[in-house]
């Protein structure tokens, strides 16, 4: 089987692939695979990095604000469908997988017109522009939250609730052991992360939550991020249940033996969250396209498996209040877990090859 799949721009559509990619080698034995991402972003060395042939297109994002490169971006799309219209002429695809990022609109398009097999994934509980635009042109679609299936109103094939694939990768993990970061084993955990970079408003706000924390009997693990580190830290001492990094690489096998999480509301880690039944306290980013982190978080929320706190709204006293909340009453907590449970999916990149390998029959 041969198989074309484009993804970019940042993990939270990298990764989903690569996880899709993975369950194609396990179940063909003879997959070829060619990916088509941007010739800019964090894709085109992540890739190639891992084995898979890379083809780089030239696009850009909309962008509102410069006319000029918005012009230019017009007539790059017609170049990168055209080249991804030749591309598949040589390579002959089976079936052309498009996981999210403005990349792949050419790319689904150049397939779509040359008739082969398409399938598009939506990670957001609020889709995409470039997935809602190829909702006409796709075979089939997956989505990572149920009630996502109803925004794709106008989709040519079927919208299935696949979930996410990422949160298989966090469940084939070993547990991380918390005495490896100076943690102690027996004191419950909460890990306060605000993405790899950090966040400087988010920043602010925790060196005085964790002076508070200090009183409480679990420990907290902040991580500020790689960048915001040393600033962090400078003249500043915390007592013994506090911990603070700048980054860790291997986070997902922590969660594993975390109790609560406080984080953003990005696709990936949502679906860590909903594989590991990990009651979560979210602060949306609301930096981020069609606000897409805070209706992500409200999807959990609303089925009773995390709180929501807004950017604008935080406060180092509501935030421990909410973590005491959750974490002070086991009734609260453990219904958490199972509303988490109800929601998640464990098998998604099953699913989703076998829904794939049904479409090309």
């Amino acid at each position: 089987m041969k198989i074309i799949v484009s993804a970019g721009g940042t993990g939270g559509h990298i990764y989903p692939a690569l996880a899709i990619i993975n369950k194609f080698k396990e179940k063909e034995k003879d997959l070829e695979v060619l990916y088509i991402g941007t010739h800019n972003r964090m894709e085109k060395d992540l890739i190639p990095k891992r084995g898979i042939n890379y083809e780089e297109i030239e696009i850009y994002g909309f962008s509102k604000r410069d006319i000029l490169l918005d012009i230019k971006n017009v007539f790059l799309i017609g170049k990168a469908k055209n080249k991804c219209i030749k591309l598949m002429e040589e390579f002959k695809p089976d079936l052309v997988l498009g996981i999210g990022g403005y990349v792949t609109y050419p790319v689904i398009k150049a397939a779509s017109k040359l008739g082969i097999k398409t399938f598009i994934h939506e990670q957001n509980s609020i889709p995409g522009k470039s997935n809602l635009s190829l909702q006409k042109n796709a075979d089939l679609i997956g989505v990572s939250f149920e009630d996502t299936k109803v925004k794709f109103n106008k989709a040519k094939g079927e919208v299935f609730y696949s979930g996410n694939p990422c949160g298989e990768n966090a469940l084939s993990l070993e547990p991380m052991d918390k005495e490896s970061l100076g943690l102690s084993k027996n004191k419950k955990l909460v890990v306060v992360v605000a993405g790899s970079l950090g966040s400087a408003t988010v920043n602010e706000k925790m060196k005085d939550f964790l002076k508070k924390a200090e009183k409480e009997d679990y420990e907290v693990l902040y991580i500020t991020g790689k960048n915001l580190y040393d600033e962090f830290v400078r003249d500043t001492k915390f007592g013994s249940n506090i911990k603070v990094l700048p980054y860790l690489d291997n986070l997902p096998a922590l969660l594993k033996n975390t109790d609560l999480i406080v984080t953003r509301a990005g696709a990936s880690t949502m679906s860590e969250i909903l594989s590991l039944n990990l009651p979560a306290i979210f602060i949306p980013s609301p930096y981020v396209a069609n606000n897409h982190q805070y209706f992500n978080a409200l999807e959990i929320k609303n089925n009773g498996g995390g709180e929501v706190i807004e950017e604008k709204d935080l406060t180092s006293d509501k935030l421990l209040t909410k973590i005491n909340e959750v974490l002070g009453n086991r009734e609260v907590y453990m219904k958490m877990k199972e509303n988490l449970k109800k929601m998640g999916m464990d098998n998604s990149s099953d699913l989703i090859y076998s829904k794939l390998k049904d479409l090309v029959k």
